[in-house]
């Protein structure tokens, strides 16, 4: 209730701000200045939005009140009661829907949500079991791309020694806001279940990690040419007749950070060697983005955390049926929905809890 009331204070700021604007606009003199009316109209439509969330957070708390009053006096009409209650629970199902979206109104906007990302999932420990894993976290990311009309381009893989497993798997999503929802999916994924290579029924424990690395254009990430060493060799395994016998595969090393990129799933070096430098391009302004997490980590709290790979983030427990999020502490008995790409819950919760843990740490400075 605290966080609410913050942030519906923030928003109370804004419709002071709001109001000036509209006051200028009013004043017929504002038409002889054209740039400046201009600047306030664009800033006009900017806190529109957050004005009418506001509005609609008074009204639907009067009606919250006016239910409470028509509960309280029911007495024993019992059928005037049973709908009182009924739209109380309604009311409540609105008001947390409204106050998330007021949460979200009065964060700063991170402008990585919009972009495309490069996502990264490596078997861990657990050996081919791992690598099955990570092929059903792969399958799970592309059903959500489904979902959200998001496109999927295979950059990289290698495949483990069963079909349907992959040791490495890169790719890049493109779409509507893709960084934003997929962020909190950065860190080690664990899975619990019994291999089918496991002839005594035992539960196994193994791990997967995701990246998911903020697309970087050529502008945010300049690389010299003098900081590359590209080899060329040739490919081994699926890719056709050219495969061994022409040199397409490349390997790109940036000389100054140690960083290795190698793709070798084109025939053609040149399309191989594009693919190799978007992934280079991305893992180095992720490794920048990292660099200014770990400065600001100590200055807040974060229920979330800064998607440190190193921990573990998410258990699926495939005997139980269940997932659940470790930094939230948020279960949800629907594994086999949530394999097939229904990660709104969590994606949801996740975005929830870093809004309210930034709101508390505005709160505190």
């Amino acid at each position: 209730m605290e966080l609410i009331n913050g942030a519906v204070d923030r928003l109370e700021e804004i419709r002071g701000r709001f109001d000036a604007v509209v006051k200028e606009l009013a004043d017929p003199s504002i038409f002889s200045d054209q740039d400046r009316y201009r600047t306030l109209t664009q800033e006009f439509a900017a806190l529109e939005d957050q004005v009418k969330l506001l509005d609609a957070y008074y009204a639907l708390k009067r009606q919250v009140q006016e239910v409470a009053e028509l509960v309280a006096s029911a007495g024993a009409d019992e059928e005037l009661l049973a709908l009182a209650r009924e739209e109380q629970q309604q009311l409540a199902t609105r008001q947390e829907k409204l106050n998330q979206e007021i949460l979200a109104a009065v964060m700063p906007h991170d402008p990585n949500d919009d972009k495309n990302i490069i996502l990264e999932i490596r078997a861990g420990t657990g050996g081919e079991e791992a690598a099955l894993f990570a092929g059903e976290l792969f399958r799970m990311y592309l059903r959500l791309a489904e979902r959200r009309s998001w496109r999927v381009e295979l950059l990289s893989q290698s495949d483990s020694e069963i079909k349907g497993g992959y040791k490495e798997v890169i790719a890049n999503v493109t779409g509507k806001k893709v960084f934003g929802s997929l962020k909190y999916e950065r860190g080690v994924h664990r899975v619990q279940r019994v291999p089918a290579t496991e002839s005594q029924g035992r539960i196994h424990t193994s791990a997967v990690t995701v990246a998911v690395l903020p697309e970087a254009e050529e502008v945010e990430v300049e690389i010299s040419p003098e900081d590359l060493r590209i080899d060329v060799y040739r490919s081994s395994g699926p890719g056709g007749q050219s495969v061994n016998t022409t040199d397409s595969a490349v390997r790109i090393t940036h000389i100054p950070s140690g960083l290795v990129v190698t793709c070798q799933d084109e025939k053609s070096q040149h399309k191989n060697r594009t693919k190799a430098l978007k992934i280079l391009r991305s893992r180095l302004y992720d490794r920048v983005l990292a660099e200014h997490e770990a400065k600001i980590a100590l200055e807040r709290r974060s229920q979330v955390g800064s998607g440190d790979r190193s921990a573990k983030i998410r258990t699926y427990n495939f005997p139980q049926t269940r997932v659940t999020d470790h930094r939230i502490k948020l279960t949800v008995h629907r594994l086999e929905a949530v394999l097939a790409g229904d990660l709104d819950e969590l994606i949801a919760a996740l975005a929830l809890a870093d809004q309210e843990s930034e709101l508390a740490t505005q709160s505190e400075a």
